[in-house]
């Protein structure tokens, strides 16, 4: 995997991510125990592989939990026992999310419920449980992972997209609120990152070429790409940035 910059204040930290087992999250995890960091995340399924591959690599092992982050007992169970093992919680990376296709006409109430409580609710929740701990430490960092493709205004996945757009939302308020105790929230917008599951699932030489046409850099995106962007959000290297949206995305998007 990529090496990446330094950020002396990452080391040490305890650091929760969302899906931090696979795709752009086992990215995150392994940037992060890269800068000396204390790694908890969550997963659907099984990583002990992949944690053996971090323990090679690093000399000690993420702290793994499996995890249906739409149960929010359980994601805030998971939560709980992350700041038991390595300490309250001081940077949280909400990353796991669905972007499954479907199509207006075919949803249904409990797709909807369901859509929203992987790709939104459970991002609210997992914030308000480090809240408080962050509180008493004097400050931490958010970032809540959405997506360009809400203000690409793409069609194909409306609730993934109605999701994408309320984490910013959410992002700001919370921002706002929380600034006074020195708690960032952020978020970071990846364009179509080449994740093995995009690759097996809907990326064909016809889509991937229509795509980096609209991007300024004409590369395609890989999930270490937005590590780096990520870890500076994280560390207070940015300690004056809050309520943001970064895209990371070759340029298809601005913001501002």
């Amino acid at each position: 995997m990529t090496q990446h910059a330094i950020f002396p204040d990452l080391k040490g930290q305890s650091v929760f991510i969302t899906g931090g087992g696979s795709g752009i999250g086992a990215f995150l995890t392994d940037g992060f125990m890269s800068q000396g960091a204390n790694v908890s995340f969550v997963q659907r399924s099984d990583a002990s592989a992949f944690c053996d591959e971090m323990e090679a690599k690093h000399g000690r092992r993420p702290h793994s939990q499996t995890c249906d982050i739409s149960n929010i007992s359980a994601l805030k169970e998971c939560l709980a026992q992350t700041a038991l093992h390595q300490g309250p919680i001081t940077v949280l990376i909400n990353n796991a999310a669905n972007d499954a296709r479907h199509t207006t006409n075919e949803v249904t109430e409990e797709f909807w419920d369901q859509s929203q409580a992987i790709n939104l609710k459970s991002y609210f929740f997992a914030c308000q449980s480090v809240m408080e701990g962050m509180q008493q430490l004097g400050g931490g960092a958010i970032v809540n992972m959405t997506s360009i493709s809400y203000m690409m205004g793409n069609a194909g996945y409306p609730s993934y997209t109605t999701a994408n757009s309320g984490i910013t939302g959410m992002t700001r308020s919370l921002a706002r609120e929380f600034g006074p105790d020195k708690i960032r929230v952020n978020a970071l917008a990846p364009g179509w990152v080449l994740t093995d599951k995009q690759k097996e699932l809907w990326v064909t030489p016809e889509a991937i070429t229509a795509h980096v046409e609209r991007q300024c850099l004409k590369d395609t995106l890989a999930p270490q790409d937005i590590v780096g962007a990520i870890l500076f959000l994280a560390s207070d290297t940015s300690r004056m940035m809050t309520g943001q949206v970064i895209a990371v995305d070759g340029g298809v998007v601005v913001t501002g």
